[in-house]
C-alpha cells in the first residue's frame, strides 16, 4: 500500500467528505469528479498509482480537494490503514462508496478456481471490508451514508458471468442484511445501493477471458457519467436504491414476472451480446484481477466519438483525450 497526501482545499465551502474505491477508471472516475464539482473533499482508492493521480487531477480541477492510497480492498488491514490516513487528511468521512469491481468471462466450467475465488476476494470481499471499515468510523458519530454500487445483474445473472452475478447477487442479500441490522439498532447510518446497466468503461478491457472473441457490454449501453448522477443521488438524499437506467428498472421488472422468459433469451442471445465481431479499442487486453491494469486512460468520451464507433461500447482511450 502507498498513500499520496494531496494539499488541504482552500474551499470552505466544501460540504463533506466522501471515500471512492475503485476510482481510478470509469464509473469511479466518474463519481470522484462530480463529488469534486460540488465541493466534497475526495479520499480515492485503488490498485494503479498513475490512473489514481489522473482521478485526482480530476477533482482538483473539479473544484475539491483530493487524497490518494494505492491498496487492494481485498486486503482488510491495508484498506482500514488506508482509510485511517484519508481521515487524517480529509477529515470525518460522510459518505462511502464500494465501486472497486473486476471481471472474468467464460462459461462457468472454464473459469478456473483461482480465478473465481480471485473474483469473489475483490467484488464481495472488497465490499464487506470496505462496509465494516465505514461503519467503524460512522457508527459511533451515528451519522454517514454507505453506497454499495451493485449492477442490473444483481436482479438477474448472465451467462458468461458467473462469478460477477453471484457476487453482486451475494452483495444484495449482504446490504439487506445489514441494513436491517441497523433498523434494529435505531441507527441513523444510511445504507443504499445503486444499480448501473451495462456502461461504457475499461472493465471489459480488464477483464479475463475465455471467450474467443473480444469481450463487450451488451447493449443498450450508457456512459459512466449517468451512473455518477446515480450515485450522487443516492448519496445525498437517502435513497433506498436507484436503479440506473429503464434497461436496469425493466431488467428487474421482467426477472421477477417471467424469469423462464429471461433463461431462455439470455442464453440464446446473451453469449453472442457480450462478444464483439471487431477490433479496434473493445479489443485491448489490459487484464487486473491479480494486479493494476498497466495502461493508462484518459477522460470517458462519448460513444460516437470512441476509435471504432459506437458498437465498440468501450472506454480505452489514451491518455488526455
Amino acid at each position: 500500500m502507498s498513500i499520496t497526501t494531496i494539499p488541504p482545499s482552500s474551499n470552505p465551502a466544501s460540504p463533506g467528505v466522501v471515500v471512492i474505491t475503485g476510482a481510478s477508471s470509469g464509473i469511479g472516475r466518474s463519481a470522484a469528479a462530480l463529488f469534486g464539482k460540488h465541493g466534497w473533499r475526495v479520499g480515492l482508492i485503488a490498485r494503479s498509482a498513475d490512473n489514481l493521480d489522473a482521478t485526482r487531477k480530476d477533482v482538483v480541477a473539479a473544484g475539491g480537494t483530493a487524497s490518494v492510497a494505492t491498496v487492494d480492498v481485498a486486503d482488510s488491514a491495508a484498506l482500514e490503514a488506508a482509510t485511517a490516513h484519508i481521515e487524517g487528511e480529509l477529515g470525518p468521512i460522510d459518505i462511502w462508496v464500494n465501486n472497486a469491481g473486476v471481471g472474468v468471462y467464460g462459461k462457468f466450467m472454464d473459469i478456473t478456481e483461482d480465478e473465481f475465488r480471485r473474483l469473489t476476494e475483490i467484488n464481495y470481499f472488497g465490499t464487506v471490508n470496505g462496509t465494516r471499515v465505514a461503519l467503524r468510523r460512522m457508527l459511533p458519530r451515528n451519522q454517514g451514508t454507505i453506497v454499495q454500487i451493485l449492477s442490473a445483474i444483481s436482479y438477474r445473472g448472465m451467462p458468461l458471468q458467473s462469478p460477477y452475478s453471484g457476487s453482486k447477487y451475494t452483495l444484495r442479500g449482504f446490504t439487506e442484511a445489514v441494513r436491517a441490522e441497523l433498523a434494529n439498532d435505531s441507527s441513523a447510518v444510511h445504507m443504499t445501493m445503486v444499480h448501473p446497466p451495462a456502461v461504457n468503461t475499461p472493465f471489459y478491457n480488464h477483464a479475463v477471458s475465455h471467450m474467443p472473441k473480444p469481450v463487450r457490454p451488451p447493449p443498450p449501453v450508457y456512459q459512466p457519467e449517468i451512473v455518477a448522477d446515480a450515485i450522487y443521488l443516492a448519496a445525498t438524499t437517502r435513497r433506498r436504491e436507484v436503479k440506473v437506467a429503464g434497461a436496469t428498472l425493466g431488467f428487474a421488472v421482467a426477472n421477477k414476472l417471467a424469469p423462464g422468459v429471461l433463461d431462455y433469451f439470455s442464453g440464446k442471445f446473451g453469449v453472442a451480446a457480450q462478444q464483439s465481431e471487431q477490433g479496434g479499442a473493445v479489443a485491448i487486453r489490459d487484464l487486473n484481477p491479480d494486479g493494476p491494469g498497466k495502461r493508462q486512460y484518459g477522460s470517458v468520451k462519448p460513444l460516437s466519438e470512441l476509435p471504432d464507433g459506437p458498437p465498440q461500447a468501450v472506454c480505452a482511450t489514451p491518455p488526455g483525450t
